[in-house]
């Protein structure tokens, strides 16, 4: 069975409607209708030259005669070629309403790119239920369009060095000094002399357990003493690193966890591993909890900061998202979310003070 690929191209007016072309078809459709190649190339303002050898390459590819070349007598499409061009034409009455809905999608996503008003900014972030809500806030209200991929936090400043988004998206926790696992994870990613770091949000991270928190856990310490089963996220995340810094200040091993060796790949995938009852509990966020009806026992507030290079500060994207994260609007819909608050929501802050991990050597 032969495979099809699909295409499109652009064109300054719709007069031409929601079809997809293949240009053998429009070949063969000549030839049927005209008579002749040499009518065939006429029609389509072509060379006959270059329909002949068209016609003689797809023959070649597909492996079966399209014309029946007789001298002297006029060209007729073969058998093969006329079902296809049957089947062709089948095709397009059948998919027709389909065809122009997926014409349309394709219109409004790439009226994007042509409108000068709008921007679009990629964006690496840690998994976060306030970027998804800022994603659909700034198409809406901004003509800012997001395109967001949710990875570690670690992962999206590297992303970010490494030229592959304008801007990441990463969480640290209030205990954050010279020593703490935060400085290990991101201090040698950042420099204070190229990026630059914008206020976004102020979260609740804590345990989510079963409805009720039947097993009466309060604290990681309880999450060992009870022996429940924990559900970890990978390394690499910021709920990683945090989780696993909140260990070493209760002095536990992680031999002592059980579970500490699964992961899942985002707040909701551990929610849902409790609700489904394959866990007991996990660190994430407060929405991740309530929308499955689960328990949550809150832990601390951590900031949630997002960070570009300084060169791309005044890029109009950034600036429009800047601006958008100032608005009352935004933050009033920030704050609907259980367990977020605007936190200096859009500005751009100092790094070394939000993140004072750097020593300067004392002019003498």
């Amino acid at each position: 069975m032969r495979k099809v690929e699909l295409s499109y191209s652009f064109a300054d007016s719709a007069g031409r409607g929601a079809h997809i072309r293949n240009a053998l078809i429009g070949l063969l459709d000549a030839v049927r209708e005209h008579g002749s190649i040499s009518a065939a190339a006429q029609a389509l303002a072509q060379s006959y030259r270059h329909v002949w050898g068209e016609l003689k390459r797809w023959e070649a590819e597909l492996g079966q005669p399209l014309i029946v070349w007789e001298k002297g007598q006029p060209a007729r499409l073969s058998e093969f070629g006329a079902k296809l061009l049957w089947a062709e034409r089948q095709a397009q009455a059948r998919l027709a309403p389909q065809i122009e809905s997926l014409r349309a999608e394709l219109e409004r996503t790439f009226a994007v790119a042509f409108d000068e008003s709008a921007h679009v900014l990629t964006l690496f972030a840690s998994h976060d239920d306030a970027l998804a809500a800022l994603r659909d806030h700034a198409a809406a209200h901004a003509r800012l369009h997001l395109d967001v991929r949710f990875c570690g936090s670690v992962d999206a400043i590297r992303a970010l060095n490494q030229g592959r988004c304008v801007m990441a998206g990463f969480h640290v926790p209030p205990q954050r000094g010279p020593g703490s696992l935060a400085e290990r994870a991101y201090k040698p990613l950042l420099q204070t002399g190229r990026h630059k770091v914008i206020g976004f949000a102020r979260r609740r991270q804590g345990l989510i357990v079963a409805q009720g928190n039947p097993l009466g856990i309060g604290s990681i310490a309880d999450v060992v003493a009870r022996r429940a089963r924990y559900v970890n996220r990978a390394i690499g995340t910021g709920t990683r690193v945090l989780f696993d810094e909140l260990l070493a200040q209760a002095n536990i091993a992680a031999v002592d966890v059980i579970g500490h060796e699964t992961h899942e790949p985002s707040h909701a995938a551990v929610a849902q591993a409790v609700a489904s009852g394959a866990a007991d509990a996990g660190l994430g966020i407060e929405p991740a909890a309530r929308t499955r009806g689960l328990s949550f026992v809150p832990l601390l507030e951590e900031d949630y900061y997002l960070v570009c290079l300084k060169a791309a500060l005044e890029e109009p994207a950034v600036v429009a998202l800047r601006e958008l994260l100032q608005t009352p609007q935004w933050q009033a819909a920030l704050g609907t979310l259980p367990g977020y608050a605007a936190s200096r929501s859009g500005e751009v802050l100092s790094l070394r003070q939000q993140l004072p991990w750097w020593e300067f050597a004392r002019k003498r």
